[in-house]
C-alpha cells in the first residue's frame, strides 16, 4: 500500500524592501532640523571654504583675475622667499606687533586690576575702556593722524609747548610704527582689560586672605599669585593679540596709504597681499602671500603657547616629580 503525503501549502509573506531614495520615519523627522541649520552650512560653504580652498589653487597659479590661468606650481612660493619688499613687510609688522602688544597687555592687566579692586562707578568704568573697541577703525585712525600730524599734530604741538623739538612722525620709518602701534594700543587696550577682569574675577577671595595671613604684600600678591592663576587668561589674550597683531591692514592704509608711506616704513604684510592682489593684479602672488601669513600666525601662536601656556604645565610636572620623590624617600625611611 503506496504512502502518499500531502504537504500543506504554506502562506508566506513578503514584506516590502524599503526603498533607499526615500528617508525613514526616524531621518524624516529630522529633516526640518537638517533644513534649518542647512543656511549656515551654505553660506560657509560659499563664503568660507570655497574662498580657502580656491586660494590654495590659485597660488599654484599666475592670474590676473580675468584671464586664463597658467600652472606656475611653487614659482610663487620660490618668488616669495627671495622677495625683500615681503621680508620688509615682515620685519614692519613684527615690530609693530611688539611695539603694540606687550604695552596693550601689561597696560590691560593693570587696568582690570584697578577695575576689580574699585568700589564705585565699576560698570561705567567697564564701558568706557570698552567703546574703543566698538568705534570705527577708520575714525580712530583719523583722529590719530591728526594728533601725529607733522606740522600741526596735537602731539608736535605738546613736544615744543615743554621745549623739545617736534618729530616728524608720518614721514620717519620708527615715527611711523609707534604711531600705528598707539592705534592698536588704543583700540584693544579696554577689550583686553575686561578679559583680564573675568578672569580675576574667577580667582577665589580665600587665596588673597590666606595671602594677607601669611604676610604677603600687595606686590607679592599680585606677581606670585593673580598672575600665575591668570595663566590660562593670558595665553588666550596673548594668542589672539598675535594673531590680530600680524593681520594689521586697515590701520596703516588709512594713516600712510597703501605703499606703507616714505619707504614703505609702515607696509604690514596684509598690506602688501592687498597691494600684490588687488592694485597689481597678481592675485596668484597675493595668494602665496596670504597662505605666508597663515603659516606664521600658527608658528606665532605655537610659540606664545610653549612660552606661555608650555611654562605652567612644566612647573606643575616638576611640582608632581618632586612630590612624587618626597613619598619615595618617606616610604625608604
Amino acid at each position: 500500500m503506496a504512502v502518499t503525503s500531502k504537504t500543506l501549502p504554506t502562506t508566506v509573506r513578503t514584506t516590502k524592501a524599503p526603498d533607499p531614495s526615500k528617508p525613514t520615519g526616524k531621518y524624516r523627522q529630522a529633516l526640518p532640523q537638517y533644513a534649518a541649520i542647512s543656511p549656515f552650512f551654505i553660506l560657509f560653504a560659499v563664503f568660507g571654504a570655497f574662498p580657502v580652498l580656491f586660494s590654495i589653487w590659485i597660488s599654484f597659479h599666475s592670474w590676473d583675475g580675468i584671464g586664463q590661468m597658467k600652472w606656475v606650481g611653487l614659482e610663487q612660493y620660490s618668488y616669495l622667499l627671495a622677495d625683500p619688499k615681503f621680508w620688509q613687510s615682515i620685519g614692519n609688522t613684527l615690530i609693530i606687533w611688539v611695539l603694540s602688544t606687550v604695552p596693550m597687555l601689561l597696560l590691560a592687566l593693570v587696568i582690570a586690576n584697578a577695575l576689580h579692586n574699585a568700589t564705585r562707578f565699576r560698570s561705567f568704568y567697564r564701558i568706557a575702556y570698552f567703546i574703543p573697541n566698538v568705534t570705527s577703525v577708520v575714525a580712530i585712525t583719523m583722529v590719530f593722524g591728526s594728533i601725529f600730524s607733522n606740522n600741526f599734530g596735537l602731539l608736535n604741538a605738546f613736544l615744543q609747548s615743554v621745549g623739545l623739538t617736534q618729530i616728524e612722525w608720518l614721514t620717519q620709518p620708527w615715527g611711523i610704527k609707534v604711531a600705528i602701534a598707539s592705534i592698536v594700543t588704543w583700540r584693544w587696550v579696554g577689550y583686553n582689560a575686561i578679559i583680564f577682569l573675568a578672569g580675576l574675577q574667577a580667582i577665589s577671595n580665600d587665596v588673597y586672605e590666606a595671602a594677607k595671613v601669611d604676610g604677603a604684600s600687595p606686590r607679592q600678591t599680585f606677581w606670585r599669585i593673580t598672575v600665575p592663576l591668570l595663566r590660562p587668561v593670558i595665553l588666550f589674550t596673548a594668542v589672539t593679540s598675535t594673531i590680530g597683531g600680524l593681520q594689521i591692514f586697515t590701520e596703516s592704509q588709512v594713516l600712510v596709504g597703501d605703499t606703507g608711506g616714505p619707504g614703505g616704513s609702515g607696509m604690514t604684510i596684509v598690506s602688501y597681499l592687498y597691494e600684490s592682489a588687488f592694485l597689481d593684479n597678481q592675485f596668484g602672488y597675493g595668494a602665496a602671500i596670504g597662505w605666508a601669513l597663515f603659516i606664521l600666525i600658527v608658528l606665532f601662536s605655537i610659540i606664545n603657547w610653549r612660552l606661555i601656556g608650555g611654562s605652567g604645565e612644566r612647573i606643575s610636572r616638576r611640582a608632581a616629580r618632586r612630590a612624587q620623590n618626597g613619598e619615595e624617600q618617606a616610604d625608604a625611611r
